[in-house]
């Protein structure tokens, strides 16, 4: 069995299952039933203190998207990828694609905006009803020990100290 095969073995694999969850909704909760989620004694929370008008805003997904010429995250890795893409703010959604074999995103391929609202967000800030719009950030989204340690020590404060630089006031998370 080649690698190449393996891979596509299980990106189909993937695709099917996400296929089967989105049209048996029953089993796609019976199966969430089992996931172990973190759980965390106290949820951080800041307060938003500043007008909107005046905010600067991140998107982050944890949809796969990511800049065409970027690495793709790695599918062959069946426990994730914890890494993160850069994306800045005035990438045209044409320069954008999905990398995530876990859940079906046709329609997001349709209108990346039902993921990403990256033209929203810029119609917001021409309005003034937004300051801003920062750069954002794409993950994969689908992370399984041992690379969790990976996302929660490494990558995701790597991201929080871009969003500190860039002073970002709020994040608007989009969950695939």
């Amino acid at each position: 069995m080649t690698d190449d095969w393996r891979k596509q073995s299980l990106k189909e694999l993937y695709r099917l299952t996400g296929q089967i969850f989105s049209q048996i909704p029953a089993l796609a909760r019976l199966w969430g039933s089992a996931y172990r989620a973190l759980n965390f004694d106290e949820i951080p929370f800041t307060p938003f203190r500043k007008p909107l008008h005046e905010a600067r805003l991140a998107l982050i997904t944890t949809g796969g998207v990511h800049l065409r010429d970027q690495p793709p995250f790695d599918m062959a890795d069946p426990r994730g990828d914890p890494t993160y893409r850069r994306i800045p703010a005035t990438t045209p959604l044409s320069d954008l694609t999905i990398t995530h074999d876990y859940y079906d995103h046709s329609d997001a391929e349709r209108d990346l905006n039902i993921l990403f609202p990256l033209d929203l967000v810029r119609t917001l800030v021409q309005r003034g009803i937004i300051g801003s719009l920062a750069d954002c950030y794409g993950f994969m989204g689908h992370i399984e020990p041992p690379h969790l340690t990976t996302l929660l020590q490494q990558t995701a404060p790597e991201v929080a100290t871009f969003l500190k630089q860039e002073q970002v006031d709020a994040v608007l998370l989009t969950p695939a």
